[in-house]
């Protein structure tokens, strides 16, 4: 069992297995649950806590992966009492394989008839209208980075973008696939204002930015802190982001009026001191309240053709400091320079979270990085830039044509985005 929302599916199991004999529940850890869909709500203690307490339960199990065969071969059952709804789908194989390891001492399969009126789906979907405390969304970035290998995340410019990133899923050989979190950017936040991406956009505004976002999603958010600004100033920063909720800053080693990295050296950018900045990650680490939000460290050695020797320095300057991980940026096509920074980022010894930017290298795969020792990937920008054209374009039609109509089959129905609004119906 996943047992993440216990209902009278689950206990209807529990008692026909109580009926056999002695009940054992394999509990699926959440590197199990996050190998084919979404992390559970409650935490692998919280959900053995749940299910120890169950009556007829007698001992629960770690299932650490959806091969159910190494418990099996422990414990040798008699009987295995499952749902019967995984002859169907991603459990498929797991199953055949259940039927199999029990035929080596002759225990049998037991599946009990799927529960009418009971979906979990629904369950879940009632539990993301509920929505969720900044304390849970504080500690789920950490979960998520304890329970899959590769985290992705999506920026955000307003709470509709957060609603597509908390929403959409797709299906890919029989897992769900969807994004971990958002990204909250300074350049889709100050873009979408109208303003220039040099900090133009004070934090307030970008808080009230996040409060919309907050309000509405679940996900974990990770915030584009540039520079920081002052280190007096970013130790209240860090106190705000906490409160709210969000589970991670990322500022820049850079100083001076910022300029977007992506310009490189084409524009005049400054980094930072080693010292300096270390005792701007100290100052923000000192001023958390819990162990659970994160600071990490952006290293811009890459940016501005200082190469991977002096982006290492910093790398282990800045993890000396206490930054909880390491975001490399790169503005080449080729990601062979963020691979070589990898290589050599993988051989220290006290190296935090790694974080890639695929921006200018995007041809690189999600599977490459992860590969290379990438824990997170952020899609820095990629719902702005998209949207802008559509907008552009819908614009120019309706000014050459007096009309709209031409325009209708590009645009999702209204009904449609009013269904992803919560509360609208």
């Amino acid at each position: 069992m996943s047992a993440d929302l216990v209902h009278p599916g689950h206990l209807n199991i529990l008692k026909k297995a109580a009926d056999l004999g002695e009940v054992t529940v394999g509990l699926l850890t959440d590197q199990a649950i996050a190998s084919y869909k979404r992390v559970p709500f409650m935490t692998f203690e919280q959900r053995k806590q749940v299910i120890e307490n169950i009556k007829g339960v007698s001992q629960v199990v770690p299932q650490t992966t959806l091969d159910y065969r190494h418990n099996l071969t422990q414990l040798k059952p008699d009987h295995v009492v499952h749902g019967d709804d995984w002859k169907e789908g991603v459990q498929q194989k797991t199953r055949q394989q259940v039927i199999d390891c029990l035929a080596q001492w002759g225990g049998s399969l037991v599946e009990v008839p799927y529960t009418d009126g009971i979906s979990s789906t629904q369950l879940q979907h009632a539990m993301k209208e509920l929505g969720t405390t900044p304390q849970i969304r504080l500690k789920s970035l950490r979960r998520l980075l304890n329970a899959k290998p590769l985290l992705r995340f999506l920026d955000i410019h307003n709470a509709l973008s957060g609603l597509i990133i908390e929403n959409t899923k797709v299906e890919v050989n029989g897992r769900v696939e969807e994004f971990d979190g958002m990204w909250g950017s300074s350049l889709t936040d100050s873009t979408a204002k109208g303003k220039p991406d040099i900090e133009a956009v004070d934090v307030s505004s970008r808080m009230s930015t996040l409060n919309e976002v907050l309000e509405v999603t679940t996900k974990p958010i990770i915030y584009d802190g540039d520079t920081g600004g002052k280190t007096e100033h970013f130790v209240f920063t860090v106190k705000t982001l906490e409160r709210l909720g969000v589970s991670a800053v990322i500022i820049e080693d850079k100083t001076g009026l910022k300029k977007n990295s992506l310009f490189g050296t084409d524009v005049e950018q400054t980094q930072d001191s080693i010292e300096n900045f270390s005792l701007k990650i100290k100052a923000g680490k000192q001023a958390q309240a819990t162990h659970d939000f994160m600071i990490i460290a952006r290293i811009e050695s890459l940016i501005c053709g200082q190469g991977i020797d002096h982006a290492m320095q910093r790398a282990k300057a800045f993890i000396e400091a206490g930054a909880d991980g390491i975001m490399i940026h790169s503005r080449e096509k080729s990601p062979d320079e963020i691979l070589e920074f990898c290589r050599q980022y993988r051989q220290l010894e006290n190296k935090k979270y790694l974080i890639a930017v695929p921006s200018s290298y995007n041809s690189i795969y999600e599977s490459e990085l992860a590969e290379a020792g990438v824990n997170i990937v952020i899609y820095a920008n990629q719902l702005l830039r998209s949207a802008y054209p559509a907008m552009l374009n819908t614009a120019q039609s309706i000014l050459q044509h007096g009309r709209s109509a031409e325009v209708d089959e590009h645009m999702m129905p209204i009904k449609q985005i009013l269904e992803l609004i919560p509360g609208t119906k």
